[in-house]
């Protein structure tokens, strides 16, 4: 069977490609073995990816070893906890499509015969596998691992800890230089962010879906298995490319909801009802919303991990790792679905070990007894709007009904809950922070994180069509769609209108007659793009909405 690199190097009519391909260094042998491209997300400035150069090294050892010729070439990657809270962090999510785009375009312009993928953090890791659904040629993917978690005066630290050590620092119960020593301590090496943030849960996620190799995906960045499996994964992309077994045969209907039975299970971040429909769409697959909440219904939460547990991912890891977690949901998994190695979720976890029995828990002894993420809909989120139920501490706040406070920036709801213009049982409404709305649906943790310093973490409930990181907890609301910006009922909501919400019932409910909701609508008008060149203006035209993915509509 012709490979597909034939096309740019077989035959005279080729010659100049070869002579190219010889001035970069590359030999006739070397040439007409198969060529596998290595997209690498490698940069200077990120942890999850400072570190990724030596694991595309491994990677390219195993390659050759099983003969192949490999193309190592970069993307782009931004790390969602450096452009926090500011205006930068509105290209985080649009970012997903560039990867996506440019690893689509260096495999389908140098016509590779499989791919290796290597990433670890929020964006780029969807973005990857988006692209590798996308070009649809023999792929898998290698994670960068998870960050061990920080010593502080001996105890385990992690990122969901520096908000905390903040306030104490700003109450002055610390001194500087205490402050100081938490802040050199509290990450101490390169990996996806210490708790189950988006980095994370995506990085179990391509393992549950069977796009990498068993175990693979949470290994601590600094542990030598990271490089092992990197070359393991080298060796196995050539296999791949023999038997032809394209992501479209691993990445099945079945396999995305094996994918949402794990992410329930783990406590995963909420952007994961982003990231798996996107990723869904690159195959022409749908993945309604309503789905996780019928997942929800039948897989409670089994790993005891942060940020709504009490262990980091290095010990999920250490307690047998997704493997482990998959065995644990054995009678609810699609157990036949095909996978990277050639071999079915079933076979791979066969002789799969649960080390720790108190961190991921048997199905009869939960950590919480429903799925972590589900969706809420109702005149308000007609469309669907998310919430993390795991993390509402206070049981009260899941059935509640509050006033409204409304706000059209994330810095002025701030500054009305530091000066105490927020009371306990209200809603604060935030909107046109959605895909086209900011443009670019930037996190709006900072608001959740104001309400715990001033003690309301768990009493005053927030409705958003902009999106949290995977660190949110209490009655936190967000990718309400249809957002602000497309007319969606969020646009028409006033200070002191009544909001009820029902989290048991997955209701999110407006309590205004109807009539005068026309009446608001008949006045209502869109406002004017806040940006209206570079990409970010293209992402906000050409956008899906929210429950379509947020990505860019091809």
């Amino acid at each position: 069977m012709m490979a597909r690199s034939d096309l740019l190097k077989a035959g005279f009519a080729r010659t100049a490609t070869r002579a190219l391909l010889k001035a970069a260094g590359f030999d006739d042998e070397s040439i007409d073995k198969p060529w596998i491209g290595i997209a690498n997300s490698w940069n200077e400035m990120i942890p999850g990816h400072a570190h990724l150069r030596s694991l595309a090294d491994a990677v390219k050892n195993g390659v050759r070893q099983a003969g192949g010729t490999p193309f190592e070439f970069g993307t782009i990657a931004i790390c969602d906890g450096i452009c926090s809270t500011t205006d930068a962090m509105r290209y985080s999510l649009p970012h997903r499509d560039l990867i996506t785009s440019s690893i689509e375009a260096m495999a389908e312009g140098h016509r590779f015969d499989g791919l290796v993928l290597i990433a670890s953090c929020d964006k780029i890791v969807p973005g990857m596998l988006s692209a590798a659904c996308r070009v649809n040629i023999p792929s898998i993917f290698v994670s960068g691992g998870c960050m061990s978690p920080g010593l502080y005066h001996g105890e385990k630290v992690g990122m969901g800890d520096v908000g905390d050590m903040v306030v104490k620092y700003l109450n002055k119960e610390i001194s500087e230089d205490e402050f100081k020593l938490f802040v050199d301590s509290v990450l101490p090496g390169c990996g996806g962010c210490t708790e189950m943030g988006t980095a994370n849960t995506m990085q179990c996620l391509s393992e549950a879906l069977g796009l990498a190799l068993p175990g693979s995906a949470i290994i601590p960045a600094g542990d030598a298995q990271l490089m092992r499996i990197a070359t393991e994964s080298g060796r196995a992309i050539m296999e791949l490319v023999a038997k032809d077994i394209k992501p479209s045969d691993v990445i099945t209907f079945e396999a995305l909801l094996n994918a949402i039975r794990i992410d329930q299970a783990i406590g995963g971040s909420t952007n994961t009802l982003l990231h798996l429909p996107a990723i869904a769409s690159e195959l022409n697959i749908e993945i309604p919303l309503a789905t996780f909440n019928q997942i929800a219904n039948e897989i409670p939460v089994i790993c005891d991990v942060k940020p709504t547990g009490n262990h980091f991912v290095a010990d999920i890891y250490h307690a047998g790792g997704v493997p482990a977690i998959m065995k644990q949901l054995e009678t609810k998994l699609s157990l036949d679905a095909l996978t990277v190695t050639g071999m079915t979720i079933g076979e791979n976890i066969k002789n799969a070990e649960i080390r720790n029995e108190y961190l991921i828990r048997p199905l009869d002894r939960p950590i919480y007894p429903e799925g972590s993420s589900v969706v809420l809909f109702g005149n308000l989120a007609t469309n669907g709007a998310v919430i993390k139920q795991s993390a509402i501490l206070d049981e009260t706040m899941k059935i509640f009904t509050g006033e409204a406070k409304v706000f059209e920036s994330e810095q002025e709801a701030i500054d009305a809950i530091l000066s105490g213009h927020i009371q306990q049982g209200q809603v604060i409404v935030l909107r046109y922070m959605g895909p086209r709305g900011d443009p670019g649906m930037r996190e709006v943790t900072s608001i959740a994180k104001a309400l715990v310093v001033l003690g309301l973490g768990d009493a005053v409930a927030l409705v958003t069509d902009g999106r949290f990181s995977g660190y949110a907890h209490g009655p936190a609301i967000g990718h309400v769609s249809p957002e602000a910006m497309d007319g969606g009922l969020i646009a028409l909501v006033e200070n002191g209108d009544i909001i009820h919400i029902d989290v048991p019932q997955r209701r999110l409910e407006l309590q205004v007659p109807e009539p005068e909701i026309n009446r608001r609508l008949k006045k209502w008008k869109a406002p004017e793009r806040q940006i209206k060149k570079g990409f970010l203006s293209l992402y906000a035209r050409y956008v899906q909405p929210t429950d379509k993915g947020a990505q860019i509509d091809n």
